[in-house]
């Protein structure tokens, strides 16, 4: 019984209710203007419903009113583009209009009703309601409740069920829902570049930081500790400008992925890898310039983690990298003997980022040792 009676002190019970009012206002006074028309409100909603944005105002509404305790409530998000959901909005208003009729009348005379019934219980007279007149008979007492009941199942179920309709003329279509997943879907997929970007740049930046300040001390001399410092510094300098393009991504989800660096900034990989103690062999040809953003924006990402690889795994040791654009596509190389008793990179997150980039992109690549016994890393990325 409590848990029939418990919509009776639920907020949402009334503000559904209100919703449910809010249409006869108008109509009311169209009625007072002209009640032997009552039609022309209904066929006014018509064009009313078309327009797109009418959707908006009426998900507003049913968000405040019908849902007031749900945090995401299954409703359209963006104006009406398509007919058919103009043509869903249109048949909404009339369904609610017609609705708010019933649910008003019943709200007005069920009450009325229940007390004329009582007051024939004990002999006084009725003048609104001629068909309960006459003598007093108990039995108008025991009739009294019904249209309480009546009120009751009105208020709480016909809030229910106007909900229901909501949801499902002001619920997003299924191309909307479609492109919602598609939204969701690109948003997981920057989220995820994003957290590459972090690895890639953070991730040299410390390991040349920790590479140079090892061999500074390992060198005990004050000339080498300086130039050490100064790569640190220089690196750690860039790490926070690829960290501020990372987290003016997260301020700006509209900010153009341009601002990230290229292959065109492939030197100052090339001098942080150098001032690391490393001999940076460096062969580049071909337009890097007209690379498409993409290729050559995940093209520097890449080389920027093979050569981290090398300095983290293999330490201040020679190197050979190779950048080519042509015939249709970008090669990138990176070579680097491993060190007695030092292990090979093996299958790290570094390589399987590597990897991840490259088969984004349609590419390929290939890691591991080579013939003449150096570890290699190889990407070939299409340009179309």
């Amino acid at each position: 019984m409590v848990r029939l009676l418990r919509p009776l002190v639920r907020g949402r019970t009334y503000t559904r209710l209100l919703h449910m009012w809010v249409p006869m206002a108008g109509v009311s006074v169209w009625l007072w203007i002209e009640p032997g028309l009552p039609w022309v409100p209904l066929l006014v909603l018509v064009p009313l419903g078309l327009l797109p944005r009418v959707r908006e105002a009426e998900v507003m509404q049913a968000r405040l009113l019908l849902t007031p305790d749900e945090a995401e409530p299954d409703f359209a998000t963006r104006p009406a583009t398509a007919w058919r959901d103009r043509w869903r909005t249109v048949l909404w208003l009339e369904f609610r209009t017609l609705f708010g009729g019933v649910v008003a009348f019943g709200t007005l005379w069920l009450p009325i009703t229940a007390y004329a019934l009582a007051a024939r219980a004990v002999g006084h007279e009725t003048e609104d309601l001629p068909m309960v007149s006459g003598p007093p008979d108990p039995l108008f007492g025991l009739l009294a409740p019904l249209p309480l009941v009546a009120l009751y199942a009105l208020v709480a179920g016909g809030g229910a069920a106007l909900t229901a309709v909501a949801r499902r003329l002001l619920g997003p279509s299924v191309a909307e829902r479609l492109e919602a997943v598609e939204e969701r879907t690109e948003q997981l997929l920057e989220r995820t570049r994003i957290a590459r970007e972090l690895h890639d740049s953070i991730g040299h930046a410390l390991t040349v930081a920790v590479v140079q300040a090892g061999a500074a001390r390992a060198a005990n001399s004050p000339e080498f500790t300086e130039r050490a410092l100064t790569a640190i510094e220089e690196t750690g300098r860039a790490a926070l400008e690829d960290l501020e393009r990372v987290l003016g991504v997260l301020r700006e989800s509209e900010r153009p992925a341009s601002a990230r660096p290229t292959l065109t900034d492939a030197d100052r990989l090339l001098e942080s890898a150098r001032a690391s103690g490393a001999a940076v062999d460096a062969e580049v040809t071909g337009p890097l310039e007209a690379l498409p953003g993409p290729v050559s924006r995940e093209g520097y990402r890449i080389l920027q983690e093979a050569l981290t690889n090398v300095l983290r795994h293999a330490g201040a040791v020679p190197a050979r990298v190779r950048v080519a654009a042509g015939d249709g596509l970008l090669t990138l190389e990176v070579r680097n003997p491993v060190p007695y008793g030092r292990p090979a990179p093996g299958r790290g997150s570094g390589l399987r980022g590597i990897r991840e980039r490259a088969a984004l992109l349609g590419g390929r690549a290939d890691t591991g040792p080579d013939g003449d016994g150096d570890w290699q890393v190889r990407v070939e990325l299409p340009l179309g």
